[in-house]
This record gives C-alpha cells, sequence and structure tokens, in this order.
C-alpha cells in the first residue's frame, strides 16, 4: 500500500468518525443551548473553557511528543507508554488540586465550582485518551481512534438526551460527559493491549524526566494555544457575565464543528511528515503545500457562505433567544480559515523539530490576545472577544509564514495563485448566493454547483491533484 493510500485509509477512518461526532454534535449542540438557556450555557462554556486551559498540567506535551518518536521507533512504543500512563495518573491529582484553588480564589459559586471540577474529571479521562490516541496515529492505526470517537459521541448524545427527559440539568450533562469518555477510554485501552503495543509499567524517574524535558516546547505550546484559544471565554464571564458568555459559547460550538476536520487532518499527517523530514525534506514541503491548499479549498468557501447566512444558522439551530449570536459568528468563522493554515504550519515546524519556535510564537499572540481582549471585551463584549479571536489567528500566520521563509521552507509559488483562486471562486460564490437570496436548504446544493463550476473554470486542479486522486483509487 502505498504512502498516499496509508494516509487515505487513515483519514477515512477518522473522518467517518468526525461524521458522526459533527452531526452527533450538531444535535446536542442545539438540544443543550435550547435546554440550559443562555445563561447556564455560559457557565457550561467557563467550565469546558477553564478546564481546556490547565488540561495541560495533565499531559505536559507527553502525547504530541509520543507520537513523533514513536512514528520512528515502533519498538519504543511499551517502555513511552508504560512510564507515561502511570506519570499522567499522578499529574490528573496535581491538575484537580490546582482546579479547586483557582476556583475558590476566583470566588466561583456552588455551581460554577461542582460543573467546573466534574468537567476536570472529564478532561483527565479525555487527557488519557489523547494519549493512546497518539499511540494509533503513530503506528497508522487511525481505525481503534476512528472506533473510539464514534463510542463516545453516540453514548454523549444518548446521555444527553436522557439527561433532558429527566431534568437532571447541568450537573447531569456534566455526569454525561463523564461516562460518555469513561467507557471509550476502556475500549481504547483495550484496544491499544490487543492490536498495538502492551505498555511496559514501570515509573522510571529518569526516563520520566528525560520526557517531560523533552515535551516541554509541545506542553507551553498547547498551554499558550489553549490561553489564546479559550481565555476570552473565562474573561467574559469575568467581565461581562454568563449572559455573554452563552451568546458566545453558542458561537463558539459552532465553529468547533468546523475544526473537527482539521484535528483529522493533523491526526493522520504528522507522523507521517515526521517521517518525511527524516527521510527527505523535499516530499515535507511538498505534503505542505498540498495541506495548504486542500484545507483553504473546503473552508474558504464555506466561511462566504456563513457570513451570508448567519442569522438563517442562528435561528434554525438555537432560536430566536440566541439571535445575538448571529454577529459573533460572522466574525468567528474566519478563524477557522486562519486556523486551517496555522495548523498546517504547526505540522510542519514540529515535524522538523522546530518546536521551540512554536512556543515562542504561540507566547507572543497569547501577550497579544489578553491584552487586546481587556480592551475590547469591555465595550463590544462577545463581539470584542471575537474580533481578538481572529486577529490573534492572523497573527499566528504572519509570524509562521515569515519563520517558515526564513527557514528555507519556501513554498511554491503555484500555492499562493491557488490560494488566490480559491478566494476568488469563493468570492463568486458569497455574492451569487447573496443576489439570488435563496432559501438556505435550497443554497446549500446551488451552493455546491456554483463553486465547483467556477473551479472547474479557472482550471484549478492540475496534474499533481489528478494523480493523487488516482493514487487514492489505487488506479495508478
Amino acid at each position: 500500500m502505498s504512502q498516499v493510500q496509508t494516509i487515505f485509509k487513515n483519514m477515512s477512518w477518522l473522518l467517518i468518525s468526525q461524521i458522526i461526532t459533527s452531526v452527533c454534535g450538531f444535535i446536542w449542540t442545539i438540544l443543550m443551548a435550547r435546554y440550559l438557556g443562555v445563561t447556564k450555557n455560559g457557565i457550561f462554556g467557563f467550565a469546558t473553557s477553564f478546564t481546556g486551559i490547565l488540561a495541560i498540567t495533565i499531559d505536559l506535551g507527553i502525547s504530541t511528543h509520543i507520537v513523533r518518536h514513536i512514528a520512528t521507533d515502533y519498538d519504543s512504543a511499551p517502555k513511552y507508554l508504560g512510564n507515561a500512563l502511570p506519570l499522567k495518573s499522578i499529574l490528573s491529582v496535581g491538575n484537580i488540586l490546582l482546579s479547586l484553588i483557582i476556583l475558590i480564589i476566583m470566588g466561583a459559586d456552588e455551581l460554577v465550582l461542582t460543573v467546573t471540577l466534574l468537567f476536570t474529571i472529564e478532561m483527565i479521562m479525555k487527557s488519557f485518551i489523547g494519549t493512546l490516541n497518539g499511540s494509533f496515529q503513530a503506528f497508522e492505526e487511525g481505525k481503534y481512534q476512528g472506533i473510539g470517537n464514534t463510542i463516545s459521541t453516540l453514548l454523549l448524545l444518548i446521555f444527553i438526551l436522557i439527561t433532558i427527559y429527566t431534568d437532571l440539568d447541568l450537573i447531569g450533562i456534566a455526569f454525561s460527559y463523564i461516562l460518555a469518555n469513561l467507557i471509550a477510554l476502556i475500549y481504547e485501552f483495550y484496544a491499544l493491549n490487543k492490536h498495538i503495543a502492551k505498555p511496559k509499567y514501570e515509573l522510571d524517574t529518569q526516563f520520566c524526566k528525560a520526557i517531560i524535558l523533552l515535551s516541554i516546547p509541545f506542553a507551553i505550546t498547547s498551554f499558550l494555544y489553549n490561553i489564546y484559544y479559550s481565555i476570552d471565554m473565562v474573561m467574559l464571564t469575568n467581565l461581562a457575565g454568563n449572559y455573554a458568555t452563552g451568546i458566545y459559547n453558542a458561537t463558539y460550538k459552532l465553529i468547533s464543528v468546523l475544526t473537527l476536520f482539521y484535528s483529522v487532518y493533523t491526526a493522520v499527517i504528522f507522523p507521517v511528515m515526521s517521517r518525511f523530514f527524516k527521510d527527505d525534506e523535499s516530499l515535507l514541503l511538498i505534503s505542505f503545500e498540498k495541506s495548504i491548499k486542500y484545507l483553504m479549498l473546503i473552508i474558504i468557501p464555506l466561511a462566504f457562505a456563513t457570513v451570508v447566512y448567519s442569522t438563517d444558522i442562528v435561528h434554525l439551530i438555537y432560536g430566536q433567544q440566541y439571535e445575538a449570536a448571529s454577529e459573533p459568528l460572522c466574525i468567528l468563522i474566519w478563524t477557522v480559515c486562519f486556523l486551517f493554515i496555522s495548523g498546517a504550519c504547526n505540522t510542519l515546524l514540529n515535524a522538523s523539530h522546530k518546536e521551540t519556535t512554536v512556543t515562542k510564537i504561540y507566547a507572543i499572540v497569547a501577550v497579544f490576545n489578553i491584552v487586546l481582549n481587556f480592551i475590547m471585551i469591555p465595550y463590544l463584549s462577545y463581539n470584542g472577544a471575537a474580533i481578538t479571536t481572529v486577529l490573534s489567528d492572523a497573527l499566528i500566520v504572519i509570524i509562521q509564514a515569515y519563520v517558515i521563509y526564513k527557514l528555507g521552507h519556501r513554498p511554491n509559488k503555484k500555492l499562493y495563485i491557488d490560494v488566490l483562486k480559491i478566494i476568488g471562486g469563493s468570492a463568486v460564490l458569497g455574492i451569487s448566493l447573496y443576489l439570488l437570496n435563496l432559501n438556505m436548504w435550497v443554497a446549500i446544493p446551488v451552493g455546491i454547483i456554483i463553486y465547483l463550476a467556477v473551479m472547474y473554470l479557472i482550471r484549478f486542479f492540475d496534474d499533481d491533484d489528478r494523480y493523487i486522486i488516482k493514487e487514492i483509487l489505487g488506479k495508478n
């Protein structure tokens, strides 16, 4: 099986699971938002953002380091996993204590404190799942990660439905997340032992110290990433209240659904690019260029269409009580475009062992994000937080592009032409939908036809693209 076919096979498993996750996530996002109301949805948003920021104290970047190392040395898996899992168990206890202390200092009320601590437990389980998923990615066995994702997603939807039917409120929602992730964790642990590698459990302190030291750049980057991407929710709660957080969280959840494809792509491509860097750096740059091209091909037209139909989308999903969310949705949708580019750049830099550089970039942007949020939120509330997020993502892409250029990884000029073609085609799509003023459901197939016709007319797909398609289909 060729490398392209292997990538496509892994992406297929993960993409199927993420489609299921997206559909189910779309359903429970609607149900939870309507059931909880704006204010309690704000508490939910605060709890998940708060635990996401502190999640790095559980992992310390270990999962990312494991993917890169095991991808180039399969035999090291038992020792790495055998030390990483016990180490993370110890770190989890510290995470719970740290969360409790910070919440008390912040003066969180009883409901916020209880819900946040429950989601802390859920985050610990997700962190362990992340380590197991890293192993599946390293061995290019994405189906086990896909199955685990599907299990947790379907069970979470079922548990949320039960919670709403029995009126267990926000506490019940939190327990739904815990139970779904616990069952998925049990499955993935079974799959790891049976199909991938059996961890050799020990707590080699010297080895653990070495792992932590090598993982710290990934840890700091992840922490800074969560700061700039999640701190707005925490700051909104403190500066503008739970209602503003609820409106912003509703928009944020829609955007999160779109980022799932990026997560699939990164999970599959990172170990491959790590090997490319070791074996053939020219292939590393080619995979980076194709990553940008194909990711932009999907997200940019979607962003234009979302702006045109933002109000219809919010009314359909959340109802009239969340109508104000249409404004931040028009703004935040562009952060996904920048996120896809920065994600491909991060993958290139991390695969090239430039994780320290990535850390420095996110350090700069985290400071920029916090300062700008302090300025924007008091005046523009959730819209200010949305603008800050987009500007932060744009800044990341600008700095990354400069760093990549200085490292000598200079993309072919054709990539820039391709991106301009995508923007042009997407603009034609957006203008057409605006002028036609179609019903949103009618606009979906019409928009797809318009976009594909434009891309065909401007000869977007080249011989390399056709070769890749044939390779995927096994016709080369």
